[in-house]
């Protein structure tokens, strides 16, 4: 099962509930993984991230949140810290992380080192982009995808054009939008992305 609920806040559950920056969660205390792409509030948060949160809750996060997750309470043996381009086995199920950054605008600095997830669950891969534009260098790690979240609400990250240029460019079986109609982008922005995507592709819009 898959659930977006809103902006880049996904739920992934399949017999494990893995959560990717959650955002506005009522209190559940049931994710058994939570992967953080990086710091900005809509994706980091804090409160929504301690309604999910339990004693065995294992987060997966950049760098420079660490000690952030330290002072919510998260025991050091489970906060994995991460970086670009790294692969990392949790036992239960392997993923890697790709770069997520901003080329020609400073909201997201490649020297921040946050990330993009391409989990290996049970047979499937998903990728969550992140806050990213289109990344040529990523494309070599976004084999035979499953699942591709990706954002199309511009200003702040790839624009809808620009994001079905890149979905095109590596094919997933489905792409699923997010990251609009918060803040920025709305339903025309989701017209543009669904009108330019290959017929190769499948488009699920779950926000």
């Amino acid at each position: 099962m898959i659930k977006v609920n809103i902006q880049s806040s996904i739920l992934i559950d399949e017999g494990i509930k893995i959560y990717f920056d959650p955002l506005k969660i009522e209190k559940k205390y049931d994710a058994d993984y939570i992967f953080i792409t990086h710091s900005h509030y809509d994706h980091f948060s804090k409160e929504d991230i301690l309604n999910i949160k339990n004693d065995n809750t294992v987060i997966i996060v950049p760098y420079d949140i660490y000690n952030l997750c330290l002072d919510m309470g998260f025991n050091d043996k489970r906060i994995v810290k991460v970086k670009p381009y790294e692969e990392y086995d949790l036992g239960v199920f392997k993923f890697k992380t790709v770069y997520a950054y901003n080329i020609n605008k400073s909201f997201h600095p490649k020297e921040n080192n946050w990330v993009g997830y391409v989990l290996d669950l049970f047979g499937k891969h998903y990728y969550i982009a992140g806050d990213t534009d289109l990344i040529e260098e990523n494309l070599s790690s976004l084999n035979d995808i499953d699942y591709a979240f990706v954002p199309i609400g511009g200003t702040y990250t790839m624009g809808a054009l620009e994001a079905s240029q890149f979905v095109n460019l590596f094919k997933p079986k489905t792409v699923i939008p997010i990251h609009y109609g918060m803040v920025v982008g709305d339903e025309k922005d989701l017209n543009i992305f669904v009108q330019n995507i290959s017929d190769r592709v499948r488009v699920e819009v779950l926000i």
